[in-house]
């Protein structure tokens, strides 16, 4: 949209800084510049789905999903392939026309809807079994802790809440225009603002996990995960 708009590279858009194309930095709204950004290659992410996502949602029984800043659409299209009723929204039109290619060519394109929108206008409405955001960061304008407050409320009660996301910027990356949220799994708990009772923490840990940086050198990144199941 993840970012107003995430070894192999996340897929959603919402990523680390780094410095801008032209044509981004040219961009008059977060829109033009996802699209800009996508623009620029056939395709950005690696077309698999994010590592947490599998993990964490090994344990629900399918049912309906809410992927937030769905970018090429992995995420949407593995859950699809599970099982799952899913909801992909993006601000970008061009990831989501290349989302909608991959979710055909997987043959789930029956169990996906895609969504135009900008998160920080509102969500789509809610009653969501899991309600997914991954590397929902951005160089661009985000409200993000309204977003994740919103997504929290598009849950249903049963339903879970995932929200994964970068903890640090790595030594390759050069410095954002603005500053960019990072934080960790207490700090988004905190940030939710959740009522008490109505909730159950699954799992709130910070996680490594080992790649390359784009001199093709191993790092180690480190992933924050927060895992809620709300109960009422």
């Amino acid at each position: 949209m993840t970012d107003t708009h995430h070894a192999h590279r996340h897929e959603h858009h919402h990523d680390h800084p780094r410095e801008r194309h032209p044509e981004e930095a040219a961009a008059g709204t977060p829109s033009e510049y996802w699209d800009a950004r996508y623009r620029r290659s056939e395709r950005i992410w690696s077309g698999a789905p994010n590592a947490a996502l599998v993990r964490e949602s090994a344990d629900l029984v399918p049912g309906s999903a809410l992927d937030l800043g769905c970018g090429e659409g992995a995420d949407a299209v593995w859950l699809a392939r599970q099982g799952w009723r899913v909801t992909g929204v993006d601000i970008s039109e061009v990831a989501l026309g290349r989302a909608a290619e991959h979710a055909r060519e997987a043959g789930v394109a029956e169990r996906i809807e895609w969504r135009l929108q900008d998160l920080a206008d509102g969500l789509p409405d809610g009653g969501h079994q899991l309600v997914s955001a991954h590397f929902l960061h951005s160089e661009v304008e985000l409200p993000r802790e309204r977003i994740l407050r919103g997504a929290a409320e598009a849950v249903a009660p049963g339903g879970v809440l995932l929200v994964v996301g970068h903890t640090g910027v790595p030594h390759w990356s050069a410095q954002p225009e603005r500053a960019v949220a990072l934080p960790g799994p207490d700090e988004v708990l905190a940030a939710l603002d959740l009522p008490a009772g109505d909730w159950e923490t699954l799992r709130k840990e910070e996680t490594e996990r080992t790649g390359t940086d784009p001199e093709g050198r191993p790092m180690v990144w480190v992933d924050s995960v927060l895992k809620l199941r709300r109960l009422r």
